[in-house]
């Protein structure tokens, strides 16, 4: 049993925690959400049809969090991430700049299409949108971003 939760955990914590970060836009509040996102699921263990149904339970289950952390009043403080956390490129410090100047809503539907590559179907579903809300983010954001990124090329 022991074995099998370290598993589930070690498989899943990556993804997790990378949700957090782009939810939460700084690292105390995504160790705080990712901590909780394990605690129900130590708590709770609960059974799952497939390993795309426990991929989605955690997803859900994240977000879930990262809202509750938002309306909670202990939110309002904030430190935004390093620029240099887990990144490698300067296209990717860029990006990463970028992103976190994303609203939340946009961050959330950004990560969860291109990092965990869900389709807008599976990512209204986990966050409670209509698919073509989350089509419209996503179309947003794109064109947030290419702005960011032109605006930050533009300067060299």
């Amino acid at each position: 049993m022991q074995d099998r939760l370290e598993k589930t955990i070690r498989q899943y914590s990556p993804m997790v925690y990378r949700l957090a970060c782009a939810r939460a836009g700084n690292r105390q509040d995504a160790d705080e959400i990712y901590q909780e996102v394990f605690l129900r699921y130590i708590r709770k263990q609960p059974a799952f049809q497939n390993e795309t149904h426990e991929k989605a339970w955690f997803l859900k289950v994240t977000a879930n969090c990262a809202n509750s952390l938002w309306r909670s009043a202990r939110k309002w403080h904030t430190e935004p991430l390093p620029e240099d956390l887990l990144l490698e490129t300067p296209e990717e410090i860029d990006l990463s700049h970028a992103l976190g100047k994303l609203p939340p809503a946009y961050r959330e539907v950004i990560h969860l299409f291109y990092y965990e590559e869900l389709s807008t179907r599976e990512i209204g579903q986990i966050l409670h949108r209509r698919t073509s809300t989350v089509r419209t983010q996503l179309t947003r954001a794109r064109a947030i971003l290419k702005k960011y990124l032109k605006e930050e090329y533009d300067e060299f």
